[in-house]
């Protein structure tokens, strides 16, 4: 895979299926055993310190000194890069953007999960990198913090940063450039989110809602359409239908027509965005198929 610059590529899989060992194959922690990983075209197990410089790492877990205050931790995380003079500007430009301004004297230890997050963040953030390394960073926080991460990484993009973000909350595909899909350590697909949805569902789905029950040999002759991709028809209940279809505005008409033929008043007909939660779990039950 190859990710653009400036633009926000999610890597989403299940716990354990490999994500937080790419990411540290592509900061150089780990050595691959076979092929190559390369950021700014370098060799992540031989990157050269300006280009350590350029990248920020968010690890999943608080790894910051608990015993040093809040503007301590992120005055050690900035004088690992070597800045000085611009240092106390950059400290209080970050601690801005993660809405810890006023906690700058509370210690590490004392501060909630959250706002150890934030401090996370803030100390990836501040020697201004061009790429940045998010690995699950909106876990085990609350909705409200967790849009408000997706609102910072936004502007980050908008500011011309790169970032790199691992999750297990599927739903956040959404926010995403381009997708990644893991699961049991091999990369299954990647999409922006949009084909996303058409690859994982096999077409665009169509939502009907009949007047009447729908009988099993209706089914199988509506399964045999032309239309309809795959043979993908699922009965939601006696008289609602899921159908998918190659393209939902093409084959409408179609799908009204044989409701005709078949004596089907149909109550409603439209077409529907299946979950990425839905979509995910296709995917992988797929891929597991497959194996």
């Amino acid at each position: 895979m190859e990710i653009p610059a400036g633009s926000i590529f999610g890597f989403i899989g299940p716990s354990g299926s490999g994500k937080t060992t790419t990411v540290r194959l592509l900061l150089g922690v780990y050595l691959p055993t076979s092929g190559q990983a390369t950021v700014f075209g370098q060799p992540s197990d031989r990157f050269a310190t300006a280009t350590r410089e350029k990248i920020g790492y968010m690890p999943q877990l608080f790894i910051l000194e608990p015993g040093l205050n809040v503007r301590q931790n992120l005055s050690f995380a900035a004088s690992l890069y070597g800045m000085g003079v611009r240092r106390g500007r950059r400290l209080r430009e970050v601690l801005d953007l993660v809405e810890l301004t006023g906690q700058e004297r509370k210690k590490a230890r004392d501060l909630s999960g959250g706002m150890q997050r934030r401090l996370s963040l803030a100390a990836a953030l501040v020697h201004e990198p061009e790429l940045l390394f998010l690995d699950e960073p909106t876990t085990g926080i609350d909705p409200v913090l967790r849009r408000k991460f997706w609102d910072y990484f936004q502007e980050l993009k908008a500011g011309g940063n790169t970032l790199f973000i691992t999750t297990q909350y599927v739903s956040e595909a959404a926010y995403c450039d381009y997708v990644g899909v893991m699961s049991d350590g091999r990369l299954l697909m990647v999409e922006t989110p949009e084909n996303l949805k058409r690859v994982g569902v096999g077409g665009d789905v169509i939502a009907l809602e009949c007047d009447g029950f729908v009988s099993a040999a209706q089914m199988k002759d509506l399964r045999n359409q032309p239309f309809i991709s795959g043979g993908r028809v699922q009965q939601m209940d006696d008289f609602a239908l899921q159908l998918v279809v190659e393209d939902a505005e093409a084959a409408l008409p179609a799908v009204l027509r044989w409701c005709e033929q078949q004596a089907i008043e149909v109550e409603k007909a439209r077409k529907v965005e299946p979950s990425f939660d839905d979509v995910f779990v296709e995917i992988v039950r797929e891929h597991r198929n497959d194996a």
